[in-house]
């Protein structure tokens, strides 16, 4: 029997309508689950051109990647989208007569109603990203400045690289980064971020560490051509990466005691489970760092698959 979602009460809410959780309602979908999926709109890569390594769509606007997906969901009639709302809270309920949790909403939508009733939830809101206070960095975010080497670094490679950011991993990040370039700096802006013992590693590898304060990138049409630093020198670069620092977004998990590890994601088994019965996450939100898209929507897929069998009572592995 088809479930057709209704405006007060579903099977599953799914939180974020990224890789993850469009990958989730796929699978549900064609699982005859009644889905609700709560879509921001505010996607982390929007600034991204083109997404890479995701098998078949290599090299698509993840824009794009969101519309085909978007297509293939309004094949299925238990799938439902508000689109431009937000989860505003998540409540456990003290019965399931109405439904394990409920999902309060904050939408511009005339259909979209305050609140869901839903068995369970699955999160998958990855992650809210913080820059470098470098005043023009975001005019070259995601054109010819990017975050994920794995991603973005082949279409760089063995150009002059800049390597910008303020954390401990750094130095780490440099090191992936010398596989695609011989000619790369990495740039601390006046912070400690390399220490002495891995800055002798590096220069020992061919890899330039500048200490000196940025003041702006150099550029134009997104194309960066040098890092300007505070003392007015100009180092030379063609593109490069940078280390922003991440936060998951899950204000409104604020209510639910669920288990996260020290930076806040939440802590789940390899099959997407919490320790809440009915809540489970999926992608960045149950990640220490970003992943790669393909990465996601296969978190979302077996998420999906491991909640219809929750539901249904079928045994799955942990």
């Amino acid at each position: 029997m088809t479930h057709t979602p209704s405006p007060a009460h579903v099977e599953v809410v799914i939180i974020g309508g990224g890789p993850a959780g469009l990958s989730a309602a796929l699978n549900l979908g064609r699982a005859r689950v009644s889905v609700a999926l709560v879509d921001a709109g505010r996607p982390r890569n929007a600034a991204t051109l083109r997404s890479h390594g995701f098998l078949t769509r290599d090299g698509v606007p993840p824009l794009e990647l969101r519309k085909i997906a978007r297509a293939e969901l309004a094949q299925y009639p238990t799938v439902r989208i508000y689109d431009r709302t937000v989860a505003a809270a998540v409540i456990e309920q003290r019965t399931d007569a109405g439904g394990r949790f409920a999902v309060a909403l904050a939408g511009r939508g005339a259909d979209t109603p305050p609140a869901i009733a839903a068995r369970s939830v699955l999160v998958a809101t990855g992650l809210r990203e913080t820059l470098p206070a470098i005043p023009s960095l975001r005019s070259y975010y995601g054109i010819s400045v990017f975050s994920c080497a794995a991603c973005d670094a082949w279409e760089l490679q063995d150009r002059p690289l800049a390597l910008i950011g303020e954390t401990p991993d750094l130095a780490s990040r440099a090191r992936l980064l010398a596989r695609w370039t011989d000619q790369l700096t990495v740039f601390t802006n006046g912070s400690d971020a390399v220490d002495t013992v891995a800055e002798a590693e590096l220069t020992a590898s061919g890899v330039a560490v500048e200490r000196r304060a940025i003041a702006d990138l150099e550029g134009e049409r997104g194309q960066v051509a040098g890092v300007r630093l505070a003392d007015r020198d100009i180092v030379p670069v063609t593109g490069g990466f940078v280390r922003p620092l991440w936060d998951p977004a899950l204000d409104f998990l604020a209510g639910v005691d669920v288990e996260r590890d020290a930076d806040g994601h939440l802590i789940v088994d390899r099959s997407g489970r919490t320790d809440i019965p009915g809540l489970y996450a999926a992608g960045d939100a149950a990640a220490p760092g970003p992943q790669q898209l393909i990465v996601a929507a296969g978190q979302g897929a077996r998420a999906a698959a491991v909640l219809v069998h929750d539901q249904v009572g079928v045994t799955t592995a942990h």
